[in-house]
């Protein structure tokens, strides 16, 4: 990750911060970047589970229609050319 930084620069870099923020500031820093790392991950995971239950609900409200297709068309072929196509009884 560090490629190229030694051990010696990033000692000083961390002493450079500690001298900019000062040590009271340096666990609130690290808190917030640990809740933003946090919630960043939370919401790659989310977005990955909302795609998959899209797709999903996609797929099964395809399902369906394709069903009741074929059923109607099955039924208007059993009925005689000049009838009228008569909706369901309802219980």
């Amino acid at each position: 990750m560090f490629g190229s930084l030694g051990f010696t620069e990033l000692i000083l870099i961390l002493m450079i911060v500690l001298i900019i923020f000062g040590a009271g500031k340096l666990p609130q820093l690290g808190e917030g970047l640990g809740k933003a790392i946090k919630g960043f991950k939370k919401s790659v995971h989310e977005a990955d589970a909302i795609e998959a239950d899209a797709q999903a609900a996609v797929q099964q409200a395809a399902a369906p229609q394709t069903v009741t297709t074929a059923s109607t068309q099955g039924a208007a072929l059993n009925q005689p050319a000049g009838a009228a196509a008569q909706p369901a009884p309802r219980s």
